[in-house]
């Protein structure tokens, strides 16, 4: 493999520079380089050449011109074929063996907002790109660096061989510049398709949607085992957001099989639901409903053990999540259930021997499951042919700003297991009914075509007393049947958006049973 001779080092993020200059300088390679990137590396002590002075040619046009021309873009695609060969000899040019380039941060630009459509122009790279994907098209003979965490084990390769680095670096290193370039343009595209010329108005939704993900794994199977499946983490969103959510691409799998399909689809989900409440919460999800969620302040045990009890058939082969640390107690009720997983921001010691007596059971560490986020990115769901995007649904309506429309005023008690069901209820496929006991799931209805069902299943399905429950619905009552099946069940308040044409029926229906009635005036479908 032949040795690095020339380098053009270019970047707008100086991270780690001077540590790759001090490593190739070793072996000789002559630097060419532009501005602000010159002067640092000629401050440091390195010999450099301007771009202007190695091309004959002077930057122009504010620099938007610097790196446009033959001796760099022939040195980068020069072939090392005889007539290639020839032909650059003739030219005077030189091959160029290394490009380090990172691109204007345009993304980070217009994140700040209140940019104007000129502002943002001026922060599109164009000889930065042109660069590295002449240097990744001709990866045979030239290297290329994007970013900066890669300058550590570039240097350490060349050091292993006298200078060189081989064909499956340089190959990897130019498959990662045309992912980069690609999220780059996407996120350009983006951009400039949901801002209006004359205001600079930017629409959440752009006209072009260019995402990209990195693939995470591959997966053994899909939701049935005749489906081949990945998994892939969004890398680079040009969708806004603020979010903190944590995310199961940044999880850590501390022991068990490999996470499958339905694995990733029921951990996310019980993400979901844990991080809408407050430290000491237990959530047991199947197949992406939640079975049992619970709050126990005393102890995340208890939390777990109410959860369970809402449904301790469900949560058989099911999905636990928590939000503080599992201790001892903890994991030595877990491992008397058969679970596919666990998820928690950490676990103690003594934790780990206990659960490690379950070699199968994947237990899933996640930091950032410890701090309840308020969401604010966006949900992306494939339907044949296209893609549907919605801002994700963690909106908290906060209790005390919702109405109450019955005679019957309900209590504190009632209005803080109000508030945890009207939390839990959003993360239940509709139609849903949800009873709760003080901060603890009593019976859950999910997924029917009709309400009344829902709550019908609800109560048959219960494993406790639901007299003096409280109840959440994720949307309204179309007819007063519903309230009258909550309140034969011994529900004595309820919860939910209101707006239906039949309103003042269904308040009726529970001022004569004597329950208390809120309306949120917002409505949580889950399909």
């Amino acid at each position: 493999m032949p040795a690095i001779r020339r380098a053009l080092i270019s970047v707008s993020d100086k991270r780690g520079l001077i540590e790759l200059v001090t490593g190739i300088a070793d072996y000789g390679v002559e630097i060419l380089s532009t501005g602000g990137t010159a002067k640092l590396i000629a401050e440091a002590g390195f010999a450099v050449t301007m771009v202007s002075d190695y091309t004959g040619a002077p930057e122009i046009l504010d620099g938007r011109v610097k790196t446009l021309h033959p001796k760099i873009h022939g040195g980068l695609l020069g072939r090392p074929i005889e007539s290639h060969e020839t032909q650059m000899k003739e030219q005077g040019i030189e091959p160029i063996d290394l490009v380090v380039v990172n691109l204007y941060p345009f993304e980070e630009t217009v994140a700040s907002g209140n940019v104007s459509i000129g502002e943002a122009i001026e922060k599109i790279d164009i000889g930065g790109p042109s660069m590295l994907r002449s240097a990744a098209k001709n990866h045979e003979r030239v290297a290329v660096l994007a970013d900066p965490s890669d300058y550590q084990d570039f240097v350490a390769e060349m050091k292993a061989n006298d200078g060189a680095v081989g064909a499956a670096t340089r190959f990897e290193l130019a498959r990662k510049v045309f992912a980069h370039t690609a999220a780059y343009d996407g996120a350009i595209a983006a951009h400039l398709s949901s801002v209006e010329l004359e205001s600079s108005e930017k629409s959440t939704f752009p006209a072009t949607l260019t995402m990209q993900w990195e693939r995470v794994m591959e997966l053994r199977y899909g939701e049935n085992p005749h489906q081949g499946a990945a998994f892939y983490r969004d890398s680079r969103s040009p969708l806004p957001s603020d979010s903190s959510r944590p995310s199961i691409g940044d999880a850590e799998i501390l022991q068990g099989k490999a996470l499958s399909y339905n694995n990733i689809l029921d951990l996310d989900a019980a993400l979901a639901c844990c991080v809408e409440h407050k430290a000491g919460t237990a959530v047991v999800v199947k197949h992406t409903n939640p079975c049992g969620v619970a709050w126990d302040e005393s102890s995340i045990k208890e939390a777990y053990l109410k959860a369970r009890s809402c449904d301790p058939t469900s949560s058989f082969g099911g999905i636990v999540a928590v939000n503080q640390e599992v201790d001892e107690d903890l994991a030595g009720q877990l491992v008397e259930t058969f679970l596919e997983c666990v998820v928690a921001p950490s676990y103690s010691e003594s934790a780990r021997t206990i659960l490690s007596r379950k070699k199968n059971l994947r237990l899933v560490a996640l930091p950032g499951l410890a701090a309840s986020t308020e969401d604010t990115s966006y949900s992306m769901r494939s339907v044949s042919g296209g893609i549907l995007v919605q801002a994700s649904d963690f909106a908290r309506k906060a209790i005390e700003d919702a109405q109450v429309v019955s005679k019957r005023q309900p209590s504190p008690a009632e209005l803080a297991s109000l508030d945890f069901a009207w939390r839990v209820v959003k993360h239940v496929k509709s139609n849903a009914i949800l009873f709760c006991q003080g901060q603890q799931t009593a019976a859950i209805g999910a997924g029917q075509m009709s309400r009344v069902d829902a709550a019908k299943i609800a109560v048959m399905k219960a494993q406790m007393p639901l007299q003096g429950s409280v109840v959440a619905s994720d949307a309204f009552f179309p007819f007063r049947d519903g309230v009258d099946a909550l309140a034969e069940a011994g529900a004595v308040a309820v919860i939910q958006p209101g707006g239906s044409v039949r309103d003042e029926e269904v308040i009726a229906a529970a001022d004569e049973h004597g329950m208390a009635m809120v309306f949120t005036g917002m409505r949580h479908f889950r399909h």
